[in-house]
């Protein structure tokens, strides 16, 4: 059983939607979240010019989806380290999609050239593996090479961070379901099944509930076509457009919803009552599942 956690958070401009100081008990990392729009009123944080990385947080104009880009900056002749780094992504028209930073270092900069580019370098796979957002970096970080006490040491440095990461509201980290194979088919996973006379063809899904919704994982089939009893206000149709899905109507992520009736829209491409499409194996709806608890 896990131990709680005492985090500590200190609202620096006295707003919850300005910049944010987190640190942890007994551990000498610190993590700012900076809106893009108030860097400028860092330049005179000393621990803001130390190494460490860096993430930059925003959404894809094109999909909607959240988007992030994993680097890492050393501390400078000029002394401007993470701070100057940002402040150069901020004029850079190409980086123009990122709304915050989020910067993880430490209180004592202690952190070198090594332990950052590992960092960044499990910090971006970390961030490719959980697949909540799309990933800007082009190359894969190089992890350098590090004695095996130290990558221990940097392990439970990435640990906190992530956990840190999450109370800030991004869980870049976090997977939307932590499952085995679908074929498996545990006694909690829920399965749904729809037979199209006139394609020949029969859908079968399947999902989770998690503390955050319900989640249609990834390899399930879904329905080439769709009508007009979606509720065009849900953005079902948006999302059967822009989620990945190959040619053989297979769902190659995890998606989230907001309940089981959305999710099930989306898997059959019409209206649907979720708490009676949705089934165990055993043949238990998701309502008889609710009402038995």
């Amino acid at each position: 059983m896990q131990r709680g956690k005492n985090i500590h958070l200190y609202l620096m401009d006295g707003d919850v939607n300005g910049r944010i100081k987190c640190t942890l008990a007994n551990w000498t990392g610190v993590v700012y979240k900076i809106p893009r729009t108030e860097l400028e009123k860092c330049r005179e944080r000393n621990d803001l010019k130390f190494s460490g990385c860096y993430f930059l947080f925003g959404v894809s104009d094109q999909t909607g989806k959240n988007v992030v880009y994993v680097g890492q900056a050393g501390s400078r002749k000029n002394g401007e380290g993470i701070l100057g780094r940002l402040l150069e992504h901020k004029r850079n028209p190409e980086k123009d999609y990122w709304t915050e930073a989020v910067i993880v270092t430490t209180s004592d900069n202690s952190l070198g050239a090594t332990e950052i580019s590992y960092l960044e370098h499990r910090f971006c796979n970390l961030a490719l593996d959980a697949n909540r957002y799309i990933v800007k970096n082009g190359n894969d970080p190089n992890a350098g090479n590090i004695t095996e006490e130290k990558e221990s040491e940097l392990e439970e440095f990435i640990e906190n961070a992530k956990l840190i990461m999450g109370v800030l509201g991004h869980k870049v980290f976090i997977p939307l379901a932590q499952q085995e194979k679908i074929t498996q088919e545990e006694e909690t996973e829920l399965f749904l099944t729809r037979t199209i006379k006139k394609l020949n063809l029969t859908i079968r899904a399947y999902a989770k509930q998690t503390n955050e919704g319900f989640v249609v994982l990834k390899g399930s089939m879904i329905s080439p076509e769709e009508d007009n009893t979606i509720s065009t206000s849900t953005g079902i149709r948006k999302k059967r457009k822009t989620c990945a899905i190959d040619k053989n109507y297979i769902l190659q992520e995890d998606v989230l919803f907001n309940s089981p009736s959305s999710a099930g829209q989306f898997v059959t491409g019409k209206s649907c009552n979720g708490w009676v499409w949705w089934k165990t194996k055993d043949g238990k709806t998701l309502r008889d599942l609710e009402n038995k608890t």
